[in-house]
């Protein structure tokens, strides 16, 4: 009986086997590539592949060819992404969350919709939020390469601003709107008396709060009157010469006086400005005491501190020496607190806003800002043209987005060229 059950058994199992041997191969997963530590698998290249062709529908090379590029894409990816991996840079989910929601929002989209235009794309928000990590992985790897191969110079700076190209872009432009009062081509004293006498009641009515487009549309007979008299926008070496010394005089928002010419007598109006080597700031010369909470003195300990120097302040203690026996701010309490002249923005919210709301000789009250308490005192304010250094700041960082696109394929071709890449198929 025994041996009657292992025959049985042994039957059953000879079935199965000669079943699976006639049954049709399954293909699996296949290894396309290797690179450096990493493999790229069939079944990733395919999927780039129809992720392409979707996207690209109808403006496709010969599947030859696509699937050659798209593999050399994907092993480009792979080394920088190996290359983040070794060197720490991470992407965290709130990074990852922010990005896509600055995706969605520059698409006019909720990120709903914007998970709604992904599937009728083909491609699942899982997917897309991979994807875009990837792309911050590698972005970020390509910055941090190439940009220590990127050097702009102060004289580089210089050449630049010095150049024709470096001229036209550092010049101001106007958006200027226009209005003629019109004479005959042979006019009499009278008629020019006239002419001038309604252009002076034009500017007074608009200096007085009238629409100048309305003004424009009923008075002028400029070829742009129906328009309200809109110029648009023009380089300062593109003005009429007849307009030119009075629009650099004028503000946004001013009305010129009458401008006499043959045709008759021009009333321009700057509606805006943009660009140009003048940029006013508002700086603030600022001294401060901060207390910082620490290992052995709690928040609760800094507040009653400062409170502490702010009855001594207000008992007519000397601002200098006090800060310099207990401001925590290594940087500033050496100097009296001194912080020098202050930009807008420098520096945290807390303590930009306090600076901003106080009047000069103005002591503060006790604030908490990231870094602990303070004390603030506001020494004086100015206007200052830091339109130069600006300008400047805008030239190094166009120059250096220039040699940084000049430089990333250069050092994509070094990376690929060192990379150990074995492709298995194509």
């Amino acid at each position: 009986m025994k041996i009657m059950k292992n025959k049985t058994l042994l039957a059953i199992i000879t079935l199965f086997t000669a079943a699976a041997l006639q049954a049709a191969p399954v293909e699996i997963d296949r290894v396309s590539a290797i690179v450096d530590d990493s493999i790229i698998m069939k079944s990733e290249l395919d999927a780039r592949i129809n992720s392409v062709k979707r996207q690209m529908a109808g403006q496709l090379p010969p599947d030859d060819i696509l699937k050659e590029q798209v593999l050399e894409r994907l092993i480009l990816e792979n080394i920088q992404l190996q290359m983040a991996e070794r060197g720490g840079v991470q992407i965290s989910d709130q990074q990852l969350t922010d990005t896509i929601k600055r995706i969605a929002k520059q698409n006019n989209m909720t990120l709903e919709q914007f998970s709604q235009a992904l599937k009728k794309d083909g491609l699942s928000y899982k997917e897309a939020v991979e994807q875009i990590r990837t792309e911050m992985l590698i972005s970020r790897v390509q910055k941090f390469q190439v940009n220590k191969r990127v050097k702009i110079s102060e004289q580089d700076v210089d050449y630049f601003l010095a150049s024709k190209a470096g001229k036209m872009a550092s010049e101001a432009e106007y958006r200027l709107s226009h209005i003629l009062i019109s004479i005959p081509s042979e006019a009499s004293s009278d008629e020019i008396q006239k002419a001038e006498k309604k252009a002076n009641k034009v500017v007074a009515s608009i200096r007085a709060g009238k629409d100048f487009r309305q003004q424009a549309i009923a008075n002028s007979k400029g070829q742009n009157a129906l328009k309200g008299g809109d110029l648009g926008w023009r380089k300062e070496a593109q003005l009429p010469s007849l307009f030119a010394d009075a629009v650099t005089q004028l503000n946004v928002g001013e009305t010129s006086e009458p401008i006499k010419s043959a045709s008759g007598f021009h009333i321009i109006q700057i509606a805006d400005k943009r660009g140009g080597s003048t940029f006013l700031i508002t700086q603030t010369k600022v001294r401060h005491i901060l207390v910082m909470p620490n290992e052995i003195r709690t928040d609760a300990d800094a507040e009653d501190r400062i409170k502490q120097v702010y009855n001594k302040l207000t008992n007519d203690g000397d601002f200098t020496e006090l800060a310099k026996e207990y401001s925590d701010d290594p940087g500033s309490a050496a100097n009296g607190g001194d912080l020098g002249w202050v930009n807008p923005g420098d520096m945290v919210p807390a303590f930009d806003d306090m600076m901003n709301d106080s009047q000069p000789g103005q002591l503060s009250k006790p604030f908490k800002s990231k870094f602990g308490w303070h004390i603030l005192e506001v020494e004086g304010r100015k206007e200052t043209d830091m339109g130069k250094q600006v300008q400047r700041n805008q030239v190094q960082q166009m120059l250096q987005a220039r040699q940084f696109e000049e430089e990333l394929p250069i050092w994509l071709r070094k990376i690929r060229s060192e990379a150990y890449v074995d492709i298995k198929e194509l």
